[in-house]
């Protein structure tokens, strides 16, 4: 077994650090993000790993350096989300836990990345850190069919990415920090998932059905409605559509630039989430209105 430090902040990291502790590796410190104001009350929370550490009874901490002191033989990187520089990991080596088939998207947002891509697999790679954008050496990798059928959501297939790439971790240090070996050099043309940005989430009508269902799928879709922004929780889409203006509400659907989207489920601003056919007879479009268009114009928000 091995002496560690753990870095990691999000709820998809906190699978790996219990594995590591419940397979008897010695876990030195673990090292998150700083504790943040989440929701509308002016009291800080911890992150999930620190909150996961606080309950084994870990020491942690939001210095990356503190690491340095914690005389460990390895780093575990799970989503930290700050790049760890040269220096560090000059003093201690460290492995990461990405959430894709390296060198396919590289960077912050894999899952989301591979979603939108419409990509039928994906997985998780155990790689040496480097200080690179995930571009170290790859020591173990596992593939996972991503369930389109099912619509699968972003939560749900980083979740079960997650679990995953714990039990991966678990059986990679199985001989011990000492025992790794150098680990293979990524082979293919590498893509980048570049973080998403809130206007990311925003549907643009004009696009196809197909490719807007998956963006609903990664959990936080919006448009607007009347000049206020609706939710788009879940929602499906049809392959036929009438030829009238992207973005026009039919039913429950709405038309796109090819398809039709059918809403399912919507949150209205500053209301809880409803079904799609609440939602309609509650606020009564009229014939030809729109979702995404611009306040005051013709059939759309106003």
């Amino acid at each position: 077994m091995s002496r560690l430090v753990f870095l990691g902040s999000p709820d998809a990291a906190v699978p790996s650090l219990r594995a590591l502790v419940e397979a008897g590796h010695e876990v030195a410190l673990v090292v998150s993000q700083p504790d943040r104001r989440r929701g509308r009350g002016a009291a800080t929370v911890p992150s999930p790993v620190k909150q996961a550490a606080l309950e084994l009874g870990l020491d942690s901490t939001d210095r990356l350096d503190d690491a340095l002191g914690a005389r460990a033989e390895l780093g575990i990187v799970v989503a930290y989300g700050r790049i760890v520089p040269q220096r560090v990991l000059d003093e201690l080596p460290m492995l990461n836990v990405h959430f894709s088939l390296l060198p396919r998207w590289r960077g912050a947002a894999p899952v989301e990345r591979a979603i939108l891509a419409g990509d039928v697999e994906t997985g998780v790679c155990i790689m040496r850190l480097e200080a690179g954008l995930d571009t170290g050496p790859v020591l173990a990798c596992r593939r996972v069919a991503v369930d389109d059928q099912r619509r699968e959501s972003a939560a749900t297939l980083t979740a079960r990415l997650a679990a995953l790439g714990a039990q991966l971790l678990v059986e990679t240090l199985a001989g011990g920090a000492g025992a790794l070996g150098p680990g293979e050099a990524q082979k293919g043309e590498p893509t980048y998932a570049a973080k998403l940005e809130p206007e990311d989430f925003r549907l643009d009508w004009s696009r196809d059905a197909a490719s807007l269902e998956r963006v609903v799928r990664l959990d936080r879709a919006w448009t607007t409605f009347r000049g206020q922004r609706l939710r788009i929780l879940r929602a499906h889409a049809e392959a036929e559509g009438a030829q009238v203006v992207p973005g026009t509400l039919e039913d429950e659907a709405v038309v796109t630039g090819s398809g039709r989207l059918v809403l399912e489920e919507v949150q209205p601003e500053g209301r809880r989430p409803m079904a799609a056919a609440d939602w309609r007879r509650g606020v009564r479009p009229e014939p030809g209105e729109r979702l995404g268009a611009s306040t005051g114009a013709g059939g759309g928000d106003r």
